[in-house]
């Protein structure tokens, strides 16, 4: 992860670090996302956000391994409703009533779940979309909402649509000019008064990162929340970083609906660590250290001053994201895909230098590596394997200014077939590529960039197809990644 060796915190690395996190910040939990080839045991991750004192997690789904293991903690859960289900939902009340009762009544009970949130969607107007859940989703809402009220769930619990940033704009790119996207406008306005009479809350996600990304004339420091960024002033407010701009456009946007004093959660933020140049562990230890004091201190906005609510993303890497959005979505997790954490971060927001408590109880596969036979490979015909390597694996991290954009050659090749390898449970018929490979017992890595060791996961029910599959080949060409090998 480039730039940040000194804040890496590698895979088999004694911690010995005690955090004692006795004063931890309120008003944040984290989004516990499982599109991995290899998931965590539910367990050992409930049990490493207990040692760390996490005790609010964000679902995007109702899986019942994950739901049980939340069972009994305490801690408080926002259940997360697919955006493949809200047609079946919109289309019948009785199919909300079934999905009600089967993920959220029946966890309710005396040594139970906590659930404080129905996320009915996650981004479901995504100009991406292409109003592909425009119909739906207001009309979903509106059964779950009618269902847990007709359950006698309102009074402890809300629904809300997890929105992105993208639903809202601004013209010239100040707060006070914010309003809702003119092509979802009218059923935003809906939306939203629908949550204004029924007391919900308004919930969107914000990626500062996404403005570097997509603007590279964006302005770094505006990216982050440490006080560095040069100060844009509107309407007497003034501000030094996009996430309170953007936020208070939000504001903003409520206020033009008639709607000033709806609760905001922030469903998503955080920091990649790999996959782009300004995705790395040292400037996610920097963001995560900005976001947590001013957390610490209560601060909220300049047009919403008081406590902020949010949900950190991610807590684990997951390796089997689409990354059509780009190569990063793999890397969003405070932790590796074991349980690892990647870089410093206080969850107390005093800005201490602490590691968090890593997973304890992880196993793994046994410790080999598939690797380039040097003395069979021909390297004149071996694009056609890397191809396929890449396509059922994961090479996001050899993206140019990523973790391993700076290997060469035969390490590239290594590196490809080595996460195919891992993901294949290290079967041997996944390290031959027409002879070209070998498994051997000496770590592969190379200095920052990380050769992985697969986990034993054991969760064939949660394991998820690779459907997008035949995407990221595409997108790895389009990208530059395999003809840059």
């Amino acid at each position: 992860m480039a730039g940040g060796a000194a804040m890496l915190v590698n895979v088999g690395t004694v911690i010995m670090t005690v955090l004692t996190l006795a004063s931890l910040v309120g008003g944040f939990g984290v989004n516990w996302g499982n599109i991995a080839s290899h998931p965590l045991n539910p367990d050992i991750v409930v049990r490493m956000l207990k040692e760390n004192k996490i005790n609010k997690v964000k679902l995007f789904d109702a899986d019942s391994w994950t739901m049980n293991a939340l069972a009994g903690t305490g801690m408080e859960v926002m259940v997360g409703i697919p955006n493949n289900l809200l047609e079946t939902l919109a289309e019948d009340y009785d199919n909300a009533k079934d999905w009600v009762k089967e993920n959220v009544t029946a966890y309710l009970r005396k040594g139970g779940v906590d659930i404080k949130y129905v996320a009915v969607g996650n981004e479901p107007f995504l100009s991406a979309y292409n109003g592909s859940f425009l119909k739906t989703t207001f009309p979903a809402l509106k059964n779950i909402h009618k269902a847990l009220k007709e359950a006698g769930h309102t009074n402890i619990l809300k629904a809300t649509i997890p929105q992105n940033a993208e639903v809202y704009q601004s013209a010239n790119d100040k707060p006070s000019e914010g309003d809702f996207r003119s092509d979802v406008k009218k059923t935003m306005l809906d939306i939203v008064n629908f949550f204004h009479d029924n007391d919900l809350p308004f919930t969107v996600n914000i990626y500062p990162f996404l403005s570097l990304y997509l603007n590279e004339h964006f302005p770094v420091e505006f990216a982050f929340l440490d006080g560095d960024g040069k100060t844009i002033t509107d309407n007497g407010k003034n501000y030094d970083n996009v996430f309170d701009a953007n936020y208070d456009t939000l504001v903003y946007s409520l206020r033009k609906a008639g709607i000033k004093d709806m609760k905001i959660i922030v469903g998503e933020v955080g920091w990649p660590t790999d996959g782009h140049k300004y995705a790395s562990p040292k400037l996610a230890e920097k963001f995560y250290a900005g976001l947590m004091k001013r957390l610490a201190e209560d601060g909220g906005t300049p047009s919403r001053p008081e406590r902020l609510e949010v949900y950190l993303f991610g807590l684990l890497d997951e390796d089997m994201k689409s990354i059509l959005p780009g190569p990063f979505e793999r890397h969003w997790g405070i932790f590796r895909y074991d349980g690892t954490p990647k870089f410093m971060l206080d969850f107390t927001g005093q800005g201490r230098k602490m590691v968090p408590v890593a997973a304890k109880g992880v196993q793994y596969l046994e410790k080999q590596w598939c690797v380039v036979n040097k003395d069979t490979v021909n390297l004149d015909e071996v694009g056609p394997d890397l191809d396929y390597a890449c396509y059922h694996g994961d090479c996001t991290a050899m993206q140019g200014g990523s973790t391993c954009s700076n290997l060469d050659k035969i390490q590239n090749i290594s590196y490809a077939f080595n996460m195919y390898f891992q993901i294949q449970d290290q079967d041997v018929r996944a390290c031959d590529f027409k002879g070209a490979a070998m498994i051997t017992k000496t770590n592969a890595s190379v200095g920052s960039c990380l050769f992985p060791v697969q986990i034993v996961s054991g969760s064939d029910h949660v394991r998820i197809n690779f459907v997008f599959g035949r995407l990221v080949v595409f997108a790895l060409v389009l990208l530059g990644l395999v003809t840059a090998i």
